[in-house]
């Protein structure tokens, strides 16, 4: 029997030299600047409250053992119980988790549902792993991060690679550790294990009301904005598809295979049934008239009217950010921009919908599931998604308005706005002993 320690996997984050940590702390402390709150707050609000490392033994389907490294973060519950989804991606790290645990913080509050932010994640590529190991490697994460998370205490739910099952395993895994049935203890369920209809589509559905509701106040018909979306996963492809519906033109479309470009717009119908029946359900290999084969920079460099990154963090940097040139970006991914681009793009008046704001979506619709989940009642479907439009499109006034009183940028104004809900619950709590 070989055992293989797989935790020291190199990562696209760590040789752009790009720590995700450090980049939320430096969005933070240009918060810092407009709020009179007093410095023991900032110092609270500046450290994760829980940061959990863990091994997991994985026995592969020929009897090795290969150990992964696990993480789960609690950043601040001030404002209820930690809420933040569970990733299976190489490029997986502490700084990356602890970053992410403290948007989804901010995120929460942007939106002002009752959460705190958390997050967690494992470095592991799962396209190695066969379905089997994935189950088992998804059990015994759950029972290593059991003592943190719970209905009351952390809520994980869906993220970069993983989906309904894994959420379904780890319900399962946590029902049999804790001795009861426990369906409120992540979202993002099958609708069969007590998850909410509309929760798969929700951060995509999130982004395309954030985009009509960007593109209103800006004066730009949707029926004639052009379109590109990078990453064309669960929120990409959404998003695409029902800005599409709303009659825009989907320009550019990518994912980790490749880019495309269709000048005309994408028929989205029959590129989302391509990647249906394709090898890792991938754009790899797409054609059709008009389309041709680009780079992932040339798709971030595209002219548009919308740019919606939904990768990974870290696509947008000082390094291209002079060479995107769409008038607005709204943020499916977390962290797809970096503080530096950010000024880049700014000066050239781009118009830049923040992450915390922009793909909000899932989080409140996990929060529906969350509630039907506790009070053992289902939704109908058309009630989650008016509910979420009613709660994005309230979140996009505020923030607007904000933006326009303080005379700052919509990332900024988001940011202060999520900073002082959380810092007001902080303050009221006190600190204990």
């Amino acid at each position: 029997m070989t055992i293989r320690d797989t935790s020291q996997v190199p990562t696209g984050l760590a040789e752009a030299q790009i720590n995700p940590y450090e980049m939320m702390l430096q969005q933070l402390d240009m918060v810092r600047e407009y709020t009179n709150l007093p410095n023991g707050i900032w110092n609270i609000l500046r450290k994760p409250e829980r940061a959990l490392e863990v091994s997991v033994p994985v026995v592969r389907d020929d009897g090795d053992i290969e150990v992964f490294t696990g993480y789960r973060v609690q950043y601040n519950s001030a404002r209820g119980p930690c809420k933040g989804g569970i990733r299976f991606h190489p490029g997986v790290t502490g700084d990356e988790v602890k970053a992410l645990a403290g948007w989804m913080t901010w995120k929460c509050a942007v939106v002002n549902v009752p959460y705190g932010g958390g997050k967690g994640g494992v470095c592991v590529d799962p396209a190695r792993l066969t379905r089997n190991e994935l189950e088992r490697l998804t059990r015994r994460y759950t029972a290593m991060i059991y003592p943190l998370i719970g209905t009351r205490k952390d809520i994980p739910a869906p993220d970069v690679n993983t989906n309904a099952d894994v959420m379904n395993w780890i319900v399962d895994t946590a029902g049999v550790l804790g001795g009861e049935a426990m369906p409120g203890i992540v979202t993002g369920k099958a609708i069969e294990m007590g998850g909410a209809l509309g929760r798969r589509e929700a951060t995509g559905r999130g982004v395309m009301f954030v985009t009509l509701g960007i593109l209103e106040r800006l004066g730009i018909e949707i029926g004639n904005a052009r379109i590109a979306v990078q990453g064309f996963g669960n929120v990409g492809s959404i998003a695409a598809q029902l800005l599409a519906e709303q009659g825009a033109s989907i320009v550019g479309i990518s994912d980790v295979s490749g880019a495309y470009y269709c000048p005309n717009g994408f028929d989205i119908h029959d590129v989302l049934k391509y990647v249906a029946g394709s090898p890792g359900h991938l754009l790899a290999g797409y054609d059709a008239p008009g389309v041709e084969s680009i780079s992932n920079e040339e798709l971030l460099s595209l002219d548009v009217d919308v740019l919606v990154p939904a990768a990974l963090e870290a696509q947008i940097t000082a390094r291209n950010a002079a060479d995107v040139r769409a008038r607005v970006i709204v943020e499916g991914a977390n962290g797809p921009t970096t503080p530096e681009a950010d000024l880049i793009l700014g000066e050239r008046g781009a118009v830049i919908v923040p992450d915390i704001l922009a793909n909000a979506g899932g989080v409140i619709c996990s929060y529906f599931e969350w509630v039907q989940n506790i009070q053992c009642f289902p939704w109908e479907e058309a009630q989650t998604n008016q509910r979420l439009g009613s709660i994005m499109q309230r979140s996009v006034d505020e923030v607007w308005t904000l933006a326009k009183e303080r005379n700052v940028s919509l990332r900024l104004a988001a940011f202060i706005l999520g900073v002082e809900r959380v810092a007001a619950a902080q303050q009221m709590r006190g600190v204990f002993p």
